[in-house]
């Protein structure tokens, strides 16, 4: 099993997951070609891809997902009210539409969709399952309900957004409005309500957590990173390993 995030924030989301099975990408928020050559970082041939995998329809994450998947000649993995939403820039490529709910299978794989609170026409995150074990994934969430909290337990890696320190949020740049959706329940996760979702994860088998989606304006990675180590440092857990992504470069690498 590997995990990178190739970018995370505000200006374009992509994770690259690969079990024994099968190589996918979670979103495609960059341009095809810079998505190519963050792969490329980290010794995968974009090729070789089997699929993209998409949450929701916001541009961040599906910017170049119909250039990729035409090109590649790969399927985009889709609920079918996102794909319809996201039609406009998907474009005509092969579809395989799924609904939030119901799992199914996907070389090797399975996937099970999860909706999430987020201001999307039908945004979920995942939880995936393969010989190597469980990863769970779930960014863009206006709050962590009971549903995202069972879904994710048992992960031996997880994808989870720490998007904003609040104070910096609410001293920040941007307008009332634009503060008042980052923190609605449709919006995004706090550094502590990201650690407060982690809290409710832990375990021992556990061994990476992604810290993602960080906003470049109103986040700082040191905070991010303070609020998952000191949750750690207060459970008397020197696991799981942290990951820290960003927009500009890819993250290290989980491996296992």
């Amino acid at each position: 099993m590997r995990l990178s995030l190739l970018a995370s924030g505000s200006k374009g989301n992509s994770l690259f997951l690969e079990t024994d099975s099968c190589r996918l990408l979670i979103d495609a928020g960059l341009s095809g070609r810079e998505t190519t050559n963050r792969l490329a970082s980290i010794g995968v041939d974009a090729a070789t891809l089997d699929g993209i995998l998409v949450t929701h329809e916001h541009t961040d994450h599906i910017r170049s997902v119909g250039t990729l998947a035409r090109r590649l000649k790969i399927p985009v993995l889709g609920s079918s009210r996102m794909l319809q939403a996201a039609h406009h820039v998907i474009g005509k490529t092969e579809c395989i539409e799924f609904e939030a709910g119901a799992s199914f299978t996907f070389k090797g794989i399975s996937i099970d969709p999860f909706p999430v609170t987020h201001d999307a026409c039908d945004p979920v995150g995942f939880r995936i399952e393969s010989g190597e074990g469980c990863i769970g994934f779930a960014t863009d969430l206006g709050i962590a309900t009971r549903l995202t909290q069972e879904k994710l337990k048992g992960c031996r890696a997880l994808v989870l957004e720490f998007n904003h320190d609040e104070q910096m949020l609410q001293d920040g740049p941007y307008p009332w409005h634009l503060k008042q959706r980052i923190r609605s329940r449709h919006g995004h996760l706090s550094n502590a309500e990201g650690a407060n979702l982690l809290e409710e994860l832990l375990h021992g088998d556990l061994q990476g957590v992604f810290l993602s989606h960080l906003s470049e304006v109103n986040n700082d990675p040191a905070l991010a990173l303070a609020a998952a180590r000191g949750l750690l440092s207060r459970q008397n857990m020197c696991g799981p390993d942290l990951f820290l992504g960003c927009q500009h470069q890819v993250s290290g690498v989980f491996s296992a």
